[in-house]
């Protein structure tokens, strides 16, 4: 998806999606749903989707979610995983490096140093299972699942994690319009003043950031 584009349909609706995983409400992720299957969203992007959001929501509505999924999709489970297995630790390790550089860019070092000061587990977690075995699986790209991650932090109201994000969604090749059309589909679900947070810390992040940062 080129950075000047606008964001095509089933790119939207799978954001849609992400927010409501992350708001929790059941009638909201259905609709979600109904949405994604309107727009002819590939399911392998929307497993790619709830995969991601045990990183950002948890497995209580991760799993929620997945259930609902499996219902409204009629797709049933995959019979196998290739990622499924610990014998790949290794290259999780290797492509975690790389893509959570991506994200990071030049504050790549101070993340790893600062995540690690806080328990070397959460550096190492963060590192394999999250940006490695999770974030660089191959079924959805990296582009997309940063903008997932956007909407689902700010519906979380996580503003360091949002913070991050919004800056790992322009490293990984967004334009600053595509980054407003997803936080316009996370405002629904927040209230005035959480709004008006996240609108201020986008404008922050709008002016300072530059690719090399």
């Amino acid at each position: 998806m080129p950075a000047d584009a606008t964001l095509d349909a089933s790119t939207l609706a799978l954001v849609r999606m992400a927010a409501a995983v992350a708001g929790g409400d059941e009638p909201d992720i259905r609709q979600a749903m109904a949405s994604v299957i309107d727009a002819g969203t590939a399911p392998e992007w929307v497993e790619e989707l709830l995969l991601q959001s045990v990183l950002m929501t948890g497995y209580p509505r991760a799993l929620v979610a997945f259930g609902l999924w499996r219902k409204a999709s009629g797709q049933p489970a995959p019979a196998e995983d290739a990622d499924s297995e610990y014998a790949r630790l290794p290259e999780w390790a290797a492509r975690g490096e790389v893509t959570c550089t991506t994200v990071y860019g030049g504050n790549y070092a101070s993340l790893r140093r600062n995540v690690r000061g806080l328990h070397p587990a959460l550096d190492r977690w963060m590192l394999v299972e999250g940006y490695g075995r999770t974030l660089s699986r191959p079924g959805l790209d990296l582009l997309r699942r940063e903008l997932c991650t956007v909407a689902q932090t700010a519906v979380l109201q996580t503003h360091r994690q949002l913070h991050s994000h919004l800056r790992g969604a322009l490293n990984a090749g967004a334009s600053f319009a595509q980054v407003e059309a997803v936080l316009a589909l996370a405002n629904p679900l927040l209230g005035h003043g959480e709004w008006k947070e996240v609108k201020e810390l986008w404008a922050v992040v709008r002016a300072g950031w530059t690719q090399e940062d």
